[in-house]
């Protein structure tokens, strides 16, 4: 079995920056893909960025050269670099991973969410 614990979120005005970090406890294996989502009121859950085992990355148009996702395999974390924020990335993020555990086996798990919201 594996957890997520996430931190960083909180209020910054537009055109800061914030830092999202997620790392995975447990007893694991292996992570493959790692990856952040964000919710916000009212619209569905979408991928902001997602970074492979390999190092990888993909970003939601809407984000990108704003936001960088990197990991740290020896921490077991990702993070989720975001600056130039805008009032519309106001949202509940989320990030998750795709562990490989033990007794479990391969399984995607999710972080608790984390709250960023964007002051005009």
């Amino acid at each position: 079995q594996a957890h997520l614990v996430e931190s960083g979120g909180g209020l910054v005005q537009a055109g800061g920056s914030l830092r999202l970090s997620c790392a995975v406890f447990g007893s694991i294996f292996s992570i493959n893909a790692m990856g952040w989502y964000r919710q916000a009121p009212g619209k569905q859950r979408e991928l902001v960025a997602g970074i492979s085992s390999g190092g990888t990355t993909n970003y939601v148009d809407s984000v990108k050269g704003r936001f960088t996702i990197s990991r740290d395999n020896a921490k077991n974390t990702v993070y989720l670099q975001m600056s130039s924020l805008k009032p519309e990335d106001t949202a509940v993020y989320y990030c998750n991973a795709d562990v490989d555990a033990v007794v479990v086996g391969q399984k995607v798990y999710w972080g608790q969410g984390t709250q960023v919201t964007v002051s005009s």
